[in-house]
C-alpha cells in the first residue's frame, strides 16, 4: 500500500499536469480557430474588388438619312432637275404599294402619255417633278395620299443639230444647259472657211421657225455676249 505521505507528495504533481494539459488544449483550440479563419481572410483579400460602376450601355445607333439620289447618266446624257421631257423619251412611273400602277411610258409625238385610272397626261415640256405632282394629284381621287415616283429611262428628244462648216457636223445630246459656244466646241470648232459672223440658230416656236443671229467674232472679243444663248431641244445651229 502507498502510504498517505506518498499520496500527499503526488497531489501537487497531478495539479501541475492538469494545468499543463488545460493550457495545451487551450493553445490547440486557439490554433484550430485561427487556422479555420485564415482561408476566408485570404480569399477575401484575394477576391477582386467589387466595382460600383454600372456597365456602360452601347451608344444608340442612328440610321443616317438616305442621301438624295443623284441623277443617273443615260448614255452620254446626264439628266438635270430642270430637264424638260420631250417626245420619244421613256419614263418609268411607280406608285408606292401599288404594283398594278407600275409602268414604263413612252412619250408620244403629241407629248402625251397614258396612265391607269387617270388616262391622258401631257408630259412634253414638263420637268419630272411636274409630271410626278400632276399624276399624284389626279390619283388622289382613287387612292389616299399616293406616293408617285417618275424617272427617265431613255432620252431621245433632247438633241441639237449643227450643220455647215464645222469639223464634226451632226446631232448631239443636250443633256445639260448648252449654249452656242459650247455646241460649236462639241462640233469640233469652225473650219477655216466658215463665215463666223453669220451663224444662225434655227428654232421652232409656236409652230413657226425663227432665225436667231450669232456673231462669233463679237462674242470672241467679249462684245454682245447676250448672243451666246442657251440652246433648246431641236435647235439647229447653221454655220455658213
Amino acid at each position: 500500500m502507498i502510504s498517505p505521505t506518498a499520496v500527499s507528495l503526488f497531489q501537487p504533481a497531478r495539479a501541475v499536469l492538469r494545468r499543463a494539459r488545460y493550457t495545451l488544449f487551450s493553445l490547440l483550440a486557439l490554433l484550430v480557430i485561427a487556422g479555420a479563419g485564415a482561408p476566408s481572410t485570404a480569399v477575401a483579400a484575394d477576391a477582386p474588388a467589387a466595382t460600383t460602376d454600372a456597365p456602360t450601355a452601347p451608344a444608340a445607333s442612328t440610321t443616317p438619312s438616305a442621301p438624295a439620289t443623284p441623277a443617273k447618266p443615260i448614255g452620254d446624257f446626264i439628266p438635270d432637275r430642270d430637264y424638260r421631257v420631250g417626245p420619244e423619251d421613256l419614263l418609268d412611273i411607280t406608285v408606292w404599294r401599288e404594283d398594278a400602277l407600275k409602268q414604263q411610258s413612252l412619250v408620244r409625238p403629241d407629248g402625251g402619255i397614258s396612265f391607269p385610272l387617270i388616262g391622258e397626261v401631257l408630259a412634253a415640256g414638263k420637268t419630272i417633278e411636274e409630271i410626278r405632282d400632276e399624276i399624284a394629284k389626279r390619283l388622289e381621287k382613287f387612292l389616299p395620299s399616293p406616293v408617285v415616283n417618275v424617272s427617265i429611262v431613255r432620252v431621245a428628244s433632247n438633241r441639237i443639230y449643227i450643220i455647215g462648216k464645222v469639223n464634226k457636223p451632226g446631232d448631239m445630246p443636250a443633256g445639260r444647259f448648252v449654249d452656242v459656244l459650247q455646241a460649236l466646241s462639241m462640233a469640233g470648232g469652225l473650219t477655216p472657211f466658215a463665215a463666223e459672223n453669220r451663224i444662225q440658230i434655227l428654232r421652232r416656236e409656236g409652230g413657226k421657225q425663227i432665225s436667231i443671229p450669232f456673231n462669233f467674232g463679237e462674242v470672241r472679243r467679249g462684245v454682245k455676249m447676250e448672243q451666246n444663248i442657251l440652246l433648246r431641244a431641236g435647235d439647229t445651229v447653221l454655220v455658213p
